[in-house]
This record gives structure tokens, sequence and C-alpha cells, in this order.
């Protein structure tokens, strides 16, 4: 059994070196590989860049077109640079041996260890002790040598080609190779040599076919073509270039319209015409049959029926095809005189007009040889409206060769009027504009439907337009009617028709009426699907503008001081959902044919928009007659006041005191910069002059020039108040009589009558108009003091007839408030009180309404609907402890 502690043997140290030197081999041969690889790149780079230099200028052909010393000038160049550079490369190069490849990698590891390895003990090899530190040392080095990786070579030359021409010589040749041709290599030697220029130059000849640009085709390059047979299109343009001696070559064809003698011109030019030959005869010429692609005339059809809006817009579609494109095409509209129903104003013979044309649309993008488009035009306003024609498209192309369509028989599309006025008015038109001899004719028909227009004309507008127009064509059928005024009349004719059919459309109001008319008119006519779906839209637009200008309506008059304006009843119980909804159902009972039913549920839509309306326009009548006597009586104060002020200033000149006097004057200053407010006690100096000139029961406004006249005022008010003089104690007396009169007017008008407050505040105003006379008898007399007291009193007694105004105002408001018993009692009948779903409350707290419930599906319907929302609010929670307790009842309940 061994020692564990006996000393390790000789041949085991050796085993263990030798073992880590063969675990090194491999890395060894790496990196001696990467240094042969390193010192290849350092040496012989310029060689490999003068190598891509020379392929770049090979590969794009730049030296073939060159003359032939140029050639070979350049050649000798290149090879010199490049032999220069291989010697330079062999002198520098040097295989690395192994013993370089094994101390790079020694240098790698920390210590050295391959070295070391390699090492033999020098001194004390004989001694025990001394041998087995050398063996552990060497044992360390072995385990350290075993991590020796191979290394990498340095390929780095920056310091080696400090212009970077490694990477210009690497960049031309990779672009020759993306964009050049190799084949160009095989030219080469071609242009090396004599006799081969003239083949590495180019061809003997060239030449092209071009087709006519209309047609969209390529061209086409005669030299790459090796077929005999060519298929062109006709027109088509061929160019020729001879590169030859002159003589050596020649061309003959026959394809164009008068073929010459065989040319050998070094250019010439061709324009394709038939079928026939062509030909360069010469050494390396060729030939080739062309036949001619003619090109055919465009065609163009209908493509569907003709369609029309309940405006008159025509739609008809049409399909064209062409052998390269349509360039353009006309729709011409001829009246189809034989199926013509000849009545009434009809019988008589036509005047000549002329045929309608206009232009077909073309296809914006896209293909224009077989495309289809809609012709959209209207005619309505046209003498053939309404009456059989006949259209014929035409199409033509670049050629301008033309291809017609087989003429469509059709009613040429116009407006249709649903307003029996309307009708009878564009009837009339359509006969006059038929021929002027049945101008007396339609002076009579208008006459007659235009007498005594009471009770059936509400359009004062276009009555006025139907008489005006008919009063020029009187006037003219006593002279004569040409054709001016026939166009003319006819024109008048129209607008007016225009007006009956549409109406005064300033307000929604009207626009709605006129929807609802429009369109009821059309169930009953049997118009199409087209029109009742367009008067439909018509009628929703017309509905969103009406409750969209109530809701506005409603804001103003918040802002405008009626804080406590009450939204109206109907406009609480119809949503712009339910709104929706039932346009909705009209339309579907329409679409189903259903008309009686339709027009039933159109009558009950407009009732409601109707109430809504006239619900709004009373409370806006309750809220702005309070406040419009309030500011009458506001503004009667303020002229009051200025009477009073003037007045007394009257009174002062009369005593002829000159220090008053003075005062006087430096008051007129001070009031005419800053004005005299309402309330201003006499002697405070005069009135503004922004309050000159003013007329009693309306204000001037800011602006007005002083001293100026205004309507209804006292003459010499203006002269009197312009700031020259004082008004003396008979303008004075006149002004106030006016002003009297205007508050008895006042009086009579204030709202509130039967009420206590009311019958005050006209008490208060008729002490205040006695006043009045009284101070306007006064001033006749000249009485100034008297007149001032009594016009003192006129005031008093006008602001206790404002107050008392006020309270009744105020009063009034607050009964209209929900939580106001009297106000409940006035505008909430039994039924109209809301639980918190909305749902009416009867009286006693009893649950339901006295109204019709829905009837058949709609009523389940509506019943889903409600038991939804009300789980929907009960799983919402954020709303109020006792709202989502009462839910729950619901559902409890449901």
């Amino acid at each position: 059994m061994p020692d564990p502690n006996a000393a390790p043997r000789d041949e085991d140290f050796a085993t263990g070196k030798d073992s880590a030197l063969r675990h090194l081999t491999w890395p060894r041969r790496l990196t001696q590989i990467g240094m042969t690889a390193e010192r290849f790149a350092r040496a012989f780079w310029p060689l490999w860049c003068v190598l891509a230099l020379g392929l770049v200028v090979v590969i794009f052909g730049a030296g073939l077109s060159a003359p032939l010393e140029a050639i070979w000038i350049a050649t000798v160049v290149f090879l010199l640079a490049a032999g220069g550079a291989l010697w330079h490369g062999l002198r520098q190069f040097r295989l690395p041996s192994r013993a370089e490849a094994e101390a790079r990698l020694d240098q790698t590891v920390p210590g050295r260890p391959i070295e070391t390895l390699r090492d033999l003990q020098a001194i004390g090899a004989t001694d025990a002790g001394s041998r087995a530190v050398w063996d552990a040392h060497l044992r360390r080095i072995a385990e350290r040598a075993r991590g020796a990786k191979a290394v990498l070579p340095n390929l780095r030359l920056a310091d080696r080609d400090p212009y970077a021409l490694r990477y210009v010589g690497a960049t031309g040749l990779a672009v020759a190779l993306l964009f050049g041709g190799l084949g160009q290599v095989r030219d080469l030697d071609r242009a090396l040599t004599p006799g081969g220029q003239a083949l590495a130059t180019g061809p003997a000849w060239e030449g092209w076919i071009e087709p006519p640009a209309y047609t969209g085709k390529p061209s086409l390059y005669l030299n790459d073509l090796t077929g005999a047979a060519l298929a062109v299109p006709e027109g088509s343009r061929i160019t020729l270039r001879l590169y030859s001696n002159e003589g050596a070559l020649s061309v003959r064809e026959d394809v164009s319209d008068a073929p010459a003698a065989p040319s050998n011109d070094l250019a010439q030019e061709v324009i394709v015409a038939r079928d026939g030959t062509l030909a360069i005869e010469g050494e390396g010429g060729r030939s080739w049959d062309l036949t001619v692609l003619p090109d055919e005339p465009p065609t163009i059809a209908v493509d569907g029926p003709v369609t029309r809006t309940a405006m008159g817009e025509m739609e008809l579609p049409f399909a064209a095809q062409d052998d390269y494109a349509v360039v353009g095409g006309t729709a011409r509209i001829t009246l189809d005189l034989p199926n013509v129903p000849r009545t009434h104003g009809l019988t008589a013979a036509p005047e000549p007009r002329e045929t309608i044309e206009v232009n077909i649309p073309l296809s914006i993008s896209g293909d224009r040889s077989d495309f289809t488009e809609v012709l959209v035009d209207n005619f309505s306003e046209h003498p053939w409206a309404n009456l059989p024609v006949t259209l014929t498209f035409t199409a033509q192309d670049d050629l301008r060769q033309e291809g017609v369509a087989e003429p469509f028989e059709m009613l040429l599309p116009g407006r249709r009027f649903f307003d029996p006025m309307a009708q009878a008015i564009i009837e009339q038109r359509r006969d006059l504009l038929w021929t002027r001899d049945n101008a007396e004719r339609v002076s009579q028909l208008l006459r007659a439907v235009s007498h005594r227009p009471e009770g059936f004309i509400t359009n004062d507008t276009a009555y006025l337009m139907l008489r005006t127009a008919l009063s020029r064509l009187i006037v003219g059928l006593e002279t004569e009617v040409t054709p001016v005024l026939q166009e003319e009349v006819a024109e008048a004719l129209w607008n007016a028709a225009l007006q009956f059919e549409e109406g005064d459309l300033a307000n929604a109001a009207e626009r709605l009426r006129r929807a609802q008319e429009r369109l009821s008119e059309a169930m009953e006519n049997g118009a199409t699907d087209e029109e009742i779906a367009e008067l439909m839209q018509e009628l929703r637009e017309a509905m969103q503008n009406m409750m969209r200008e109530m809701a506005e309506q409603f804001q103003r008059d918040q802002e405008n001081g009626q804080q406590q304006a009450q939204t109206p009843q109907d406009m609480q119980e119809i949503t712009g959902d339910q709104l929706q909804d039932m346009l909705n159902r009209l339309q579907q009972l329409m679409e189903e044919g259903r008309m009686d039913e339709a027009q039933a549920l159109l009558d009950q839509m407009m009732q409601m928009m109707q109430n809504m309306q006239m619900a709004q326009q009373g409370q806006q009548g309750q809220q702005g007659e309070g406040q419009q006597a309030m500011e009458g009586l506001q503004e009667t104060l303020r002229q009051q006041q200025d009477l009073a002020d003037e007045a007394f200033n009257d009174m002062q000149n009369q005593q002829g005191q000159q220090g008053q006097q003075q005062g006087q004057q430096q008051g007129q200053q001070q009031g005419q910069q800053q004005g005299q407010q309402p309330g201003q006690q006499p002697g405070q100096g005069q009135q503004g002059q922004g309050q000159q000139g003013q007329q009693f029961g309306q204000g001037q406004q800011p602006g007005q020039g002083q001293g100026q006249q205004q309507p209804g005022q006292t003459p010499g008010q203006g002269q009197a108040q312009n700031g020259q003089g004082m008004p003396d104690a008979e303008s004075l007396a006149r002004r106030q009589d006016q002003l009297g009169d205007i508050l008895d007017e006042q009086a009579q008008n204030l709202p509130g009558a039967g009420t206590e407050l009311g019958d005050a505040a006209r008490d208060a105003l008729d002490r205040a108009g006695r006043s009045m006379d009284d101070a306007a008898d006064a001033l006749e007399r000249g009485d100034l003091a008297e007149a001032l007291d009594n016009q003192s009193d006129a005031m008093d007694a006008i602001r206790e007839g404002m107050e008392n105004l006020g309270e009744q105002m105020a009063q009034q408001q607050q009964q209209q408030q929900p939580g106001g018993q009297q106000g409940q009692a006035a505008n909430e009948g039994p039924g109209q009180q809301r639980d918190p779903l909305g749902r009416d409350n009867g009286n006693q707290g009893r649950l339901g309404t006295d109204e019709n419930l829905l009837q058949g599906e709609d009523r389940y319907r509506r019943a889903q609907e409600l038991l939804d929302e009300i789980r929907r609010r009960s799983g919402e929670q954020e709303r109020p402890d006792a709202e989502l307790d009462y839910l729950k009842r619901l559902l409890d309940r449901f």
C-alpha cells in the first residue's frame, strides 16, 4: 500500500507538464492563424484597395467608351500601382513562428506560465526539499496554463491608413456590384484589342418605337427586340440612329403613309400608319414585320334607371369604354314632342329651344378605359322639366373619335312642389315658357288663383311676389311679350313658387311647420321613397333646430334676470331621445306603407311641439310683462327728475343772483362731464350730454348727438337743452304734460290687475299723474316753486308704485317655484308632481297618472326599460342612501 505522505515521483510531474503543454496546442495554432491574418492585412491593404478601385471602373464600364490610348494608359497605371502595392506587401509580410504564437498566448495569462513550464531547475536539483518546492511550483503553473485562450488578431489599420482609403475601395466595390453590370468585364479584352473598340463603344445603329402618349404604353428599344413580328399602336413614332460610316447602313420601310426609297441618313423618323416591313440593311442590320393596332371609337351606354331627389336633382348612371382612355363626352337632351301630353297650355306648338348639352363626368383617378360614373344635374327650372325627353350620351377619345349611345327616353327630372299654390304657379310658368302665345291664358289663370287671397294665402311675401310677376306680364300683354320679358316673368314666378313652397324660413317654428306640411303632402300624393327619405331628414333637422332654439331662448331668459323662470312642463316630459324614437317610428311606418298611422303620429308630434312653444311663450310673456313695466317706470322717474332739475335751475336764473349763477355754471360743467344720475337733487347741476335731447318714454342711446331733435320730441326741446340756453317755463310745461300722458298709459298697461299689490301700484301712479298735472299748471303760470313741490310729490308716488310692482313680481315668481304651494296648485294639476324617477305622482300621494298608457308591445317594452333603469341606478353606490333604499323597495315590489 503506497504511503500518502511520500513525495511524488518525477514521472508524475513530467506527465502533468506535458499534459498542460498539449492542452495549449489549439489555442497556440488559432493564435498563430490570427497573427498571420493580422500581418497579411497590414502588409497587403494597399494592394486590395488598388484592385477594388480597378474593379469599380471596369464594372461600371467607365473605360469602355474611352479612346484606346486612354484605356491602355489607365491599364498600365493600374498594373504599376498593383505591382507596387504587391512588392510593398511582400516586403512587409512574414509568417509568425510557433514561438511567437506561444509568446503572445503566454502574455494573456498572469505569470507567463507557458514559458515557466519550459524552464529547468538550475540549482538544488539533487536536494529533495528544493525538488519538492520546484515540483509544487510547476503544478501551480500547469493549472494556470490550462486557462490560456486563443488571442484574437488586431485588424485595426487606422494607424497605417490615416485617410481611410480602404473604406473608399470597399464602398466603391459594393456600389459597383449592386448597380453595375458584370457583363462589362467581358468587353474589357475587346476594348484592349485593335478592332474591338467599335464593338465596345456601342452598336452600329439604334432604334426606338414610341407609341402615342395617350395609349400609356412604354417605348420599345429595337436593339433588344429579337422577334421579327411586332404589333404597335397606330400613330407610333419610329426613331432610328445610324452610327456607322456613311453609306454602310440604310433604312427601308413601307409602314408610313408615303414610304420613301431606302435612305442612309444618320437620323430618321417614321410614323406607323399601316402594316408593313421595317428593315435596316447592311452589316449588323435587322428587319421587322409591323402590325398596326387600330384605335377603335369609344362606347358608352346608360347603366341604370334615372332617379331624382325631392329638390329635383337628377342622377343617371352610365358606363364608358375605350381602347385606351375616354377623354370627354356629352349628354344631349332633346324634347320628345310626340310623347308630350298636348293638353291645357301644351296644346299650342312649342317655341324652338336649343338642345340641352352637358359634359359627362369622368373618373378623377383610376383607369378611364373602362369606368362607370353618374351624371348629376338639376333641370328643375328648365321649361322641359317633368316632360318626356330623349337623352343621348356621347364619348370621345384622344383621336376625337366619337361613340354614341342608344337614345334613352325618360321624363326630365325636376323639383316636386307639394304646396298646391306652388304647383299651380309652376304649371303656369311651364305654359308661359312653352310658348309666348300662352301669355294671355297664363295671366287669366294667375289672376284667378290670386283673387281674394283672404283665408287661403297666408304667406304675404309670396303673394306680393306673385302679384308683382302678374303685373309685369299684364303690362307686357298691352304691348308685346318679348323673350326677355318671358324669361323675367318666368324667373319671378319660380321665386314666388319657392316662397309658397318653403315659406318664411327665418325661424325654427316656420321651418318645422313647412317640413311637416311637405311631408304630409308627399304621403298623400304618393311620393317616391327617395323623396320621402329626404323630406324625413328635413323634418328631423327642423325639429332639432326647434328644440335647440327653445333651449337657447330659455337660457337667455335666465341670463336676462329671469332667474325664477321654470322649464315648461312639456320640455321636461319630452327628451331628445324620445323625440328621436318617435321620428324613427314615423319613418318605419312610412317604409311599411302604413301612411294613415304615420300621418296620425306626425300630427301628434306636431301638436306636442306646438304645446312646447306655447308653454314657453306664455311663460316669457308672464316674466317679460312685469319687467318691461318696471323699466318703463324707471325711465319715467328719471325724466321727471330731469324736469325738476331744469325747473330748479330756471328758478335760480329768475332770482338774478350772480353768485348762484356762477355756482350754477360750475354745476353745469360738472354735470356735462360726469352726467346726472336718477335721484339727483335739484341744484346738483345740468344733465350730461348723453341725456340731452332725450325723448319721453324711451331713452336716447349713448352716442346720439346733443341738441338733435328725436322722433316724438317736442319742438324746441333739443335747442333748449343744447347747453347754449336755459329752458323757459312754457317749454317745461309742455314737456311735463307729455310725461304725464306717458305715465297714464303706463298705469293702464300695468300688470297684476285684481291683486292687492297691483291695485296699490296703480293708485300710486294715479297720484303721481295728478301731481304731474298740477306741476304742468304751475309751470304755465310761471310758479316754479309750486311746480317743484308737485314734481317732488310725483316722484315719491312713482317710487311707491315701483315698490308695489316689485313686490307683486317677487310674489308671483315665488309662486311659480316648485316648492311653492300656490305655484304647484296653479301649474301642476293632478298627476303632475314627479317622484325621484321622473314618474307622475297623483293626489294624496298615490302613484299613477290620468294619461293614457302605451298600448300593445310598446307598453311592455317601456316597462322593461324602466325596470332596467331602476336596476342600473340601484347599482350606483354614490347615490344618496335614501334614493338607494327607495330603489331597492321598488325592485322588491316589482
